[in-house]
């Protein structure tokens, strides 16, 4: 939908990574359409951080090219398999 997104403040652009996993321990393929999507994604834009109460920007925690785990719900659909999210929607980095 969009090709490129600038975030702003705390906010993160994701890019899903698709699970190669598709057929059951027991053999079963799954087909597409039943598919969850991924809760893990590639981080490729950032915002410039946090306002603080006091008007000091807090840096983001996370960085362009870290693979993060995000919640079930977070974030916007932006297209072509990205998120839009906040830093705080985002569990953990995967190291």
């Amino acid at each position: 939908m969009y090709k490129k997104i600038k975030p702003l403040y705390d906010r993160v652009v994701v890019e899903r990574v698709e699970e190669v996993e598709s057929k059951t321990a027991g053999g079963i393929i799954i087909p597409d359409a039943a598919k969850e999507k991924a809760q893990i994604g590639k981080v490729i834009a950032v915002g410039n951080g946090r306002i603080l109460q006091d008007g000091k920007v807090a840096p983001l925690q996370v960085a362009v090219g870290d693979t993060v785990f995000f919640g079930k719900y977070a974030g916007t659909e932006a297209g072509d398999n990205k998120l839009v999210l906040r830093e705080d929607e985002i569990i953990g980095i995967i190291l």
